[in-house]
């Protein structure tokens, strides 16, 4: 099954995709669960799914806003350097452990929408990743369990604002300029993934490729990520972590290479679909 979130009738909503259009739920399923952190919370995908195909209400895609795929996450958690081919680019040393850092909420946005670079700054660099969300909570959580905590998969991009990520040792100002992750076009849910290392991302910006990788080729492979973050922290349903970028990133390029004003960037993860945005300039 594939979920989008939108924005339809001028209210917050769900739909499970299909083609060009949106199957709603039933108007009983959605009084009870207004969003998608709600339906997970509940362990109810099953029923969402029967929901929707009962209901007969169905949405073009042309008549909905985009919302990230989770608006609401009780946790946006991002890997960093977690393919050998950025780790190499960066010239940074190995890790013996995952490298984490966060996002605020407000950092999401949505498939479709003008992501804005901020004015003061050139150096504004996509990231394009393979994100998960969570869907049985937990802690502690064990490798050989982590797949049966995870509800679904869909693209991210992280990106980053590279200038006021250096400032200092703790870049959390370059990862938390509001709207700069674009996160979408839907969840697939885990079924429709059998074999997550197979699948590939891509990033391309104006159709040229600029990231190319294996999820296989992950560092810190899913299960030991959620091994990892659950240790210290416990995971919710609803959650949301990025794995990492893979290299190619602009700013390692010779000369580096940004996203300017027009740009158009897509992030494709085998089977996922195609987020994406185009570049503008926050005032």
């Amino acid at each position: 099954m594939k979920i989008a979130s939108f924005i339809h009738a001028g209210q917050p909503t769900y739909g499970v995709v299909q083609d060009t259009r949106y199957l709603l739920p039933t108007p009983d399923f959605l009084a009870r669960h207004p969003d998608l952190v709600s339906v997970l919370r509940a362990d109810a995908l099953p029923e969402l799914e029967r929901s929707a195909a009962a209901s007969g209400i169905a949405v073009a895609a042309s008549d909905v806003r985009a919302l990230p795929v989770i608006p609401n996450p009780t946790k946006l958690i991002c890997v960093g350097l977690n393919y050998k081919s950025h780790v190499a680019e960066t010239k940074r040393a190995d890790s013996d452990y995952p490298s984490l850092f966060l996002r605020f909420n407000d950092t999401l946005a949505a498939n479709g929408d003008t992501v804005l670079r901020p004015a003061f700054s050139e150096r504004f660099d996509w990231e394009g990743e393979l994100a998960f969300v969570i869907g049985k909570g937990g802690r502690h959580i064990s490798k050989a369990q982590a797949f049966e905590h995870i509800a679904g998969y869909a693209c991210l991009n992280d990106i980053s604002v590279r200038d006021w990520q250096r400032h200092t040792h703790q870049f959390t100002p370059g990862k938390n300029f509001p709207g700069t992750a674009p996160f979408g076009p839907y969840l697939a849910t885990r079924d429709e993934v059998p074999d997550v290392r197979q699948l590939t991302v891509e990033t391309r910006v104006n159709g040229e490729v600029m990231q190319h990788a294996s999820v296989g080729d992950l560092i810190f492979d899913i299960p030991t990520i959620i091994e990892y973050i659950s240790r210290f922290t416990p995971l919710s349903p609803g959650d949301v972590i990025a794995t990492g970028t893979p290299g190619g990133v602009g700013d390692r390029r010779e000369p580096p290479r940004y996203m300017k004003d027009g740009d158009v960037v897509e992030v494709e993860v085998t089977g996922l679909g195609i987020l994406r945005n185009r570049i503008g300039t926050d005032a």
